[in-house]
């Protein structure tokens, strides 16, 4: 069997609001004859996008999980699919959503959904990288050769990716989003005002509370506070004491020059289309001032001389993101325990920053240092170890790995934890069958190859899939050191 075509559903939770695509991946093998398999996804195709539907939120605290929980059941019942159909996922919670007191309860509910492999959760990175790829921004860097900037605006936070030859470089994300103020729909009356908001208000010098009445030049006044905030965040290092207040990660580095910036999210129809606001009703017809935010950025941003390009995706880009660009695979030369997948959220641990030692004494030295200082931290975590490949590809280097990795980790290994091992070369097979049996089969194993990650990423592994041959992995990048180097 040489291909494959599995369904991969994605589910965003955002500040206001849910939506669910559904998409046909699949997966072949691009080695010819005889020689070793390589599986890729070779095709990615969404076929079936969810109406949008408004987060259910309770009193600004809690997210409905039952009424989430209907979206989600009445969307697969109109897509024509069940749950047992579906084999790999994302299911995110972003934006201020994910800050929400019972967010966790929702990822283990929207579990049921997802089938056995689920992203569950959306830090600022993540969350960037995945707008970044559904939006198109990704793709348009590598066919164009150019660096992008997406900015993914939505309800709660405007994130930010910056691609070059369609790899992530570099993320950040502010706290401005169109929902952060709620007003009655239609209405010049607020209704909430989140603590982020409250920030910008005082910025623009407007008392404004909860109850009052307020007009259309005040709200504009507040959405270009909140637009030139992320001005800031893209163009330079030397941020207002509101934009330092209002970051929700380290800065961007710009250590290089933004070609193109897209925007997408709930407010890039806004950005793109020759929207005037002349009344309060048509403002906040959706309850709050995401369409004047997205005016906002417009004119800001138009009149600070930087152009616009339009993503392929707006609105559903992070969605798309989750659903279609999470993932990745390592197969066929892997060895893994099937009965210990899947596993989620591991650290990425990189021991051997200059290379794996030769000598299995000082692999096993580095090790048991890393691993002293990881259980003296937290002696119940689990970690994924980083390695780019043995010290060469011959069967004494691969002994010797083996070797300096069960001495190294004893123990760790002793408290019954999974060996993890993510190996950016093609080896994981061999290596697997020399750690089982240097360990003698006492290791409960999972060694993955040629995927890419790095000292500080996270990682979930699914279970196999094409009778065991490959694995999906989703990596959740957090170091962007090295990425615009190569």
């Amino acid at each position: 069997m040489n291909t494959k075509r599995i369904t991969s559903v994605g589910i965003d939770i955002g500040t206001t609001t849910t939506q669910l695509v559904i998409s046909r991946l699949t997966i072949r093998n691009s080695s010819p004859g005889s020689m070793i398999p390589r599986m890729i996804i070779d095709e990615k195709e969404v076929i079936y996008r969810s109406n949008i539907h408004f987060t259910p939120i309770q009193q600004h605290q809690l997210i409905d999980r039952d009424a989430i929980y209907q979206i989600m059941q009445r969307e697969y019942q109109l897509a024509g699919i069940s749950p047992a159909d579906v084999e790999t996922g994302a299911v995110i919670i972003t934006g201020e959503t994910a800050k929400k007191e019972n967010a966790r309860n929702i990822l283990e509910v929207m579990a049921d959904f997802a089938g056995d492999f689920v992203v569950a959760t959306a830090g600022v990175n993540l969350e960037a990288i995945l707008a970044g790829k559904g939006s198109g921004a990704a793709s348009y860097s590598k066919e164009r050769n150019k660096v992008v900037a997406n900015i993914d605006v939505g309800g709660g936070t405007a994130n930010i990716g910056v691609f070059q030859r369609g790899r992530a470089i570099d993320t950040a994300c502010v706290n401005i989003g169109g929902h952060l103020i709620e007003l009655a729909k239609g209405s010049d009356q607020l209704t909430f005002i989140a603590e982020p908001a409250r920030l910008v208000l005082a910025e623009a010098g407007l008392p404004l509370t909860v109850g009052t009445r307020v007009t259309l030049e005040q709200l504009k006044k507040v959405a270009m506070v909140m637009a030139q905030v992320i001005y800031e965040t893209i163009t330079t290092k030397g941020f207002s004491p509101l934009a330092e207040q209002l970051l929700m990660s380290s800065k961007l580095k710009l250590d290089y020059i933004v070609d193109e910036i897209m925007i997408s999210g709930g407010v890039a129809n806004y950005v793109y289309n020759d929207y005037q606001p002349v009344a309060i009703s048509d403002v906040t017809k959706y309850g709050d001032m995401g369409p004047l935010l997205g005016w906002a950025i417009r004119e800001l941003f138009k009149a600070k001389g930087l152009k616009l390009t339009k993503p392929s995706e707006t609105i559903r880009a992070t969605v798309i993101g989750a659903g279609i660009h999470s993932l990745e695979i390592s197969g066929s030369t892997i060895h893994v325990n099937e009965g210990t997948l899947p596993l989620r959220n591991l650290p990425v641990v990189a021991p051997f920053f200059d290379g794996v030692p030769a000598d299995s004494s000082e692999i096993a030295k580095t090790l048991r240092a890393i691993i002293d200082r990881i259980r003296a931290e937290d002696p119940e975590e689990t970690v994924a170890l980083a390695i780019k490949e043995p010290n060469s590809m011959s069967y004494l280097a691969i002994q010797e790995l083996s070797k300096g990795i069960v001495e190294g980790m004893a123990g760790f290994l002793q408290q019954k934890k999974p060996l993890v091992l993510v190996v950016e070369a093609d080896c994981g097979k061999v290596l697997g069958q020399t750690l089982e049996i240097i360990s003698e089969k006492k290791l409960e194993l999972v060694c993955i190859d040629q995927i890419e990650v790095h000292d500080g990423d996270y990682v979930d592994i699914g279970k196999p899939v094409m009778g065991g041959r490959v694995v999906p992995v989703v990596v959740k990048t957090l170091a962007f050191e090295n990425a615009n180097k190569n």
